[in-house]
């Protein structure tokens, strides 16, 4: 186990800090390739971030520096046009898990978000979205302590690593304003679209097939609940996949 001392969260601005390329490594190593945007397009975020070109929209990549190295990080984009943040990934180096890195990295990912809603609209954020595994012992966590909805219906992220196969994962909808048991359907039909045209930058999300197979499952469906969960499992320290 590495020395405990004093851990440091910081937000990285700039590809020129070399914790952007060791927060991409520990990415690397703790998602499926398909589940991770290439690191040229994260370069290409973080480029048009900082040249302000953004209305609505903010990304935030964050680390957990300790023992002289980068042992987390987290990512999140803000979404204007439904006042939702995206959780994105959260990834903790494994001789550092269940030490409470990913909690403190995901709390100040909230704060970032929540700063975004009101400098744009002046109101509080409405949710936190993200995307797990059904088996992830933190979904569970979301859902019996945080208020989180892991919605019922078939929901995909499209794979980033070059293949063609979408991802099945567990979409979840976290309120923040008001305690809330289901969306409507028309509600959860605008924020699959901008999940997938804003953070994951797909140019056209109805040409693609796993798309249109979560449009047909809303179809007839006038509001959308919560899905029943597996027991969690006993292991901690597990990654938050990806948003």
């Amino acid at each position: 186990m590495p020395e405990r001392g004093r851990i440091r969260i910081r937000a990285v601005r700039d590809t020129a800090d070399p914790a952007f390329h060791a927060a991409y490594r520990l990415l690397r190593r703790t998602f499926p390739r398909a589940e991770l945007l290439p690191k040229w397009e994260l370069i290409r975020v973080m480029e048009e971030r900082n040249a302000r070109v953004w209305t609505d929209l903010n990304w935030h990549l964050l680390v957990a520096e300790g023992g002289g190295t980068t042992i987390g990080a987290a990512s999140g984009t803000y979404l204007g046009n439904v006042n939702v943040g995206v959780v994105g990934y959260v990834a903790v180096a494994r001789s550092w898990r269940a030490r409470g890195v990913g909690p403190r990295l995901r709390r100040r990912l909230r704060d970032g978000l929540e700063r975004d809603a009101r400098r744009t609209h002046g109101r509080r954020l409405e949710a936190l979205v993200g995307e797990v595994e059904i088996t992830n012992p933190w979904l569970y966590h979301l859902v019996q302590s945080e208020g989180a909805v892991a919605l019922d219906f078939p929901y995909f992220q499209p794979s980033l690593g070059g293949g063609r196969e979408a991802v099945p994962l567990v979409l979840y909808y976290q309120p923040l304003t008001r305690p809330r048991r289901w969306l409507g359907a028309a509600e959860l039909r605008r924020l699959l679209y901008t999940l997938w045209r804003r953070p994951y930058r797909v140019a056209r999300p109805l040409a693609r097939s796993a798309f249109r197979r979560m449009l047909t499952a809303l179809e007839g469906r006038t509001r959308i609940g919560a899905r029943r969960l597996p027991a969690p499992p006993a292991r901690r320290g597990a990654p938050l996949r990806a948003s």
